[in-house]
């Protein structure tokens, strides 16, 4: 089998980005993303509209691919995702009181006005 002419890039990191940010970097990198599923859409139709996050990729950041080689990459639509992070219910939400309220004792009049009144 004949040797490829393209040269070698190293694969970024783009696991947990935004797919648009990702994106951005593979093709800098000199990389293309791909849907899992060869006979299905390109996966920037997969991820538009809306906002969708990168969750795995193959092959793995520093793997060594030829240029515009794909990047398989998995998404999910902003707020699907899932979060390992711990929600705190210990109690009520703050109420608006909680919050910095304007002071209404200062009371500029910016109608316009003839000179002499």
């Amino acid at each position: 089998m004949a040797e490829r002419a393209a040269d070698r890039v190293t694969v970024p990191d783009v696991v947990d980005m935004p797919f648009h940010v990702g994106r951005d970097i593979a093709s800098a990198a000199g990389v293309t993303l791909a849907n899992p599923d060869p006979d299905g859409p390109p996966i920037g139709a997969l991820a538009w509209p809306g906002l969708f996050y990168i969750t795995s990729q193959r092959p793995e950041a520093g793997t060594l691919l030829y240029r515009w080689d794909s990047v398989v990459v998995e998404i999910v639509e902003h707020g699907d995702a899932e979060s390992n992070a711990l929600r705190d219910s210990s109690g009520p939400p703050p109420q608006d009181t909680a919050h910095a309220a304007p002071a209404h004792d200062l009371h500029i009049d910016l109608t316009d006005r003839p000179d002499n009144a």
